[in-house]
């Protein structure tokens, strides 16, 4: 199964996080699929593939929950729920 979560980037204190698409048995760290997007909370900066996004959720990936918030304020669902 995929999911779509936050991968830790940055230095100490000034975390930075890609929005990436992994196997549920990976780790944080670990090797992802591919990248789609990244989420500065510091500067409250977000960058979304969206075509990338859309492909995965298509095929069944769950986006954990604070990126599931993430792509609500981007409004990504807004079309799927009309």
């Amino acid at each position: 199964m995929v999911k779509l979560r936050l991968k830790r980037c940055g230095r100490k204190q000034r975390a930075i996080y890609r929005i990436v698409a992994i196997d549920v048995r990976s780790r944080r760290g670990g090797r992802d699929l591919r990248k789609v997007g990244f989420y500065d909370p510091i500067q409250n900066q977000t960058y979304l593939n969206v075509p990338a996004i859309r492909y995965f959720l298509e095929k069944g990936a769950q986006p954990t929950g604070t990126v599931h918030d993430i792509l609500r304020k981007a409004e990504l669902f807004k079309e799927r729920t009309s």
